[in-house]
């Protein structure tokens, strides 16, 4: 009885101790898993650390530049006033230059338009155009069978260096008046007046001329030719004058 409980008590103490060996050997090899686990997340603790370092590298190197000092920011702007400044005097003297053109050429044409009364005194211009009309009319319309008509009027209405350049114009026609029985005919059909300042005034002619010949043997009928020139007039006497003949050529 005594053996058998003795033997009893000892098989519990065997399977006690192997229980209690088998704890101490199961309990190291359920921790190691744990211990891996805090193994395995130092490397990724570690990379993460790594990329929160170049994340803040990057950021540094991406950041800007700090401001330099003010005294050096002071002195940058203080550069740049030099170029400035010149760039605002050469557009000032080049505005007052340009002003200063313009006031003249105003200046000018005021006086221009002071001095030329054919702007601002109708009657005066319309007395010009008319004179110079009449006086064109009558020296250069020739007829052979009344030259003294013809000459007379050049006495009349000509004047200075007219006289003989108008004596070289006619020369021509009255060369050949007599033999071809010539009858020349000149009729303004419009002027205008240029210029009138004070006692001389400039006008534009333009007229018609007609050049008949009767004599026996020559073309029938008519030639027909229209004119245009200037005469610088002056006033003289009451009248105006026909002072210098501007044929443009």
């Amino acid at each position: 009885m005594s053996t058998t409980r003795h033997l009893i008590n000892r098989q519990r103490r065997l399977a006690a101790a192997s229980a209690a060996a088998a704890e101490r050997t199961v309990r190291p090899s359920a921790e190691r898993p744990a211990a891996d686990r805090t193994t395995e997340r130092a490397p990724r603790t570690d990379t993460a650390a790594g990329t929160a370092g170049a994340t803040t590298a990057t950021e540094t190197e991406e950041a800007p530049e700090a401001p330099a000092d003010p005294e050096a920011r002071g002195r940058r702007r203080t550069d740049r006033f030099p170029l400035t400044l010149a760039l605002l005097a050469l557009l000032t003297v080049l505005l007052g230059g340009f002003a200063a053109v313009a006031a003249g050429r105003a200046s000018s044409l005021r006086d221009d338009s002071a001095a030329n009364t054919a702007l601002t005194d109708t009657a005066r211009t319309s007395e010009v155009k008319g004179t110079i009309a009449q006086d064109v009319n009558a020296v250069f319309s020739y007829d052979y069978t009344d030259t003294a008509r013809t000459d007379q009027a050049a006495r009349r209405v000509l004047t200075g260096k007219a006289v003989q350049q108008y004596a070289t114009m006619i020369a021509g026609v009255k060369a050949q008046a007599g033999a071809q029985k010539l009858v020349l005919t000149t009729t303004v059909t419009d002027t205008g007046v240029e210029m009138i300042d004070g006692d001389r005034a400039r006008v534009l002619v333009y007229a018609d001329q007609s050049n008949t010949s009767t004599a026996k043997g020559a073309s029938t009928g008519s030639t027909y030719a229209a004119a245009m020139f200037a005469v610088d007039a002056v006033h003289q006497d009451g009248t105006w004058k026909i002072a210098a003949i501007d044929t443009f050529g």
